[in-house]
């Protein structure tokens, strides 16, 4: 009898409790907040989106991604500027992704047709280009260092698009003081860090002030330059983790997307065929692709576009918090408030593309076959808070993919309807599906 008095009395009390909230909400929001959906009762806004507590824990705003207001202006402007001179979107950096795409094509010989997982293929690839320009060297692919990092890289990026993930990010307040699965993620971010670190003690004991031989170098001696400077955000905080954040990003988003473009091209054999036949007759066999190849190949440029709407890699953006009392549309959104810029909304806008949520080149081509814009791509986001990385990922995808598939036709181990498409994960990224497969030469 008293148990169930107390049951009462706490449903009671819960139920109030979910009324005032509920009306102090919509008091508060009228005419300023935008409409969002009301708390639903024991599981309150669980279904709502909070910004991953994950990254909090470690990041704490420094860094360049996630960092906001002044913070971001410096470290955004810098990073861009020392990307461009270490060579992004230049001569120099093709020169580099080129060379880094012979390396995967002997990895790719040695299997000798025989099946194999493409993930770390992929990433120690596509990681070394980005290692070339924050560490000022590439790794042997058979390094142990490397190997480990690479694994601990992609279980990362596939721990914060886990269910678990999801729940820790809503209940963080109270799981954060209790071990469980949810502590994954910031270890393995942790180990990413102190991989960083110990690179920039490395380089701070042989630092040349006139003579950088990376983006560390670059940043250390930005340090020296500012260290008068109280407002100044060069800092080994800041340090390291913008250069965690670069050689993460430079190294995940690309390698996901090509792994997501090999099983795209399994699954549509026919489109996998129109891509060699572009590259026998622009580029032939007798030589290496390059980047001013791309103007003259609009499908496999439709291609590698639709690949990156179709995957959906980052599907809500990254969060980024408002610096002032924002005016939008009659409401008023508050400073300190994040907003997600939801790029799968554009990416899958039934108005933009024909049958948004089917693979098809033909989104990015128009009635004579050549390549056509559309405004609904936005892969890399918009506006200010566009990837800074834009170009250099631009030019990494043409070259591996085009490099690829000049040499090797890829070979599934099933019969192509049978190639299932759904993501591991999905949550802060959509993870592509472990798969294996075969590269025949052609």
């Amino acid at each position: 009898m008293e148990l169930n008095v107390t049951v009462t009395l706490f449903l009671v009390a819960f139920i109030s409790w979910l009324l005032v909230a509920v009306a102090k909400r919509k008091g508060a929001s009228k005419g300023k907040l935008p409409p969002g959906p009301t708390p639903l009762p024991l599981i309150g806004n669980f279904l709502q989106i909070k910004s991953s507590e994950t990254f909090k824990s470690l990041i704490k705003g420094y860094g360049v991604v996630f960092a906001n207001g002044d913070r971001w202006k410096q470290q955004r402007r810098f990073s861009l500027t020392i990307l461009r001179n270490f060579g992004m979107g230049k001569k120099s950096i093709e020169q580099r992704i080129q060379e880094e795409a012979q390396f995967l094509l002997e990895e790719f010989q040695k299997t000798s047709e025989k099946p194999f997982d493409p993930l770390f293929f992929l990433s120690r690839a596509v990681s070394n280009v980005i290692c070339s320009i924050v560490f000022g060297d590439r790794f042997d692919y058979e390094d142990k260092e490397f190997l480990a990092l690479m694994k601990i890289m992609n279980d990362s990026f596939r721990e914060m698009s886990t269910a678990w993930a999801q729940f820790y990010d809503i209940y963080a307040s109270f799981l954060k003081y209790f071990p469980g699965p949810h502590t994954k993620i910031y270890d393995l971010l942790e180990d990413m860090r102190l991989f960083v670190a110990k690179r920039v003690k490395k380089n701070q004991e042989t630092l040349d002030l006139n003579s950088p031989r990376d983006f560390i170098d670059c940043f250390l001696i930005q340090m020296e330059k500012e260290k008068d400077n109280p407002a100044s955000e060069f800092n080994v905080k800041n340090l390291e983790l913008t250069t965690l954040n670069l050689f993460f990003a430079g190294t995940e988003t690309v390698s996901s997307t090509l792994r997501y473009g090999f099983l795209l091209l399994m699954k549509y054999p026919e489109v996998q065929a129109k891509v060699h036949e572009e590259i026998d007759r622009v580029i032939g066999q007798a030589r290496v692709p390059n980047i001013e190849d791309r103007n003259q190949m609009p499908y496999m440029d439709a291609v590698i576009h639709e690949v990156q709407r179709v995957s959906d890699l980052i599907p809500m953006g990254v969060p980024h918090a408002v610096t002032c009392d924002t005016e939008f549309r009659g409401y008023v959104i508050p400073k300190g408030t994040e907003v997600y810029p939801m790029l799968s909304t554009v990416l899958h806008d039934p108005t933009k593309f024909k049958n948004p949520n089917s693979f098809n080149p033909e989104n990015f081509l128009d009635a004579s076959g050549r390549f056509k814009k559309n405004e609904a791509f936005m892969p890399f986001s918009a506006g200010k808070r566009i990837c800074l990385g834009e170009a250099l990922a631009r030019m990494e995808l043409f070259l591996f993919f085009t490099t690829i598939l000049q040499r090797f036709r890829l070979k599934p181990l099933v019969a192509p309807r049978d190639i299932d498409l759904a993501p591991q994960e999905s949550g802060f990224a959509n993870i592509p599906p472990l798969y294996k497969l075969s590269v025949v030469p052609r």
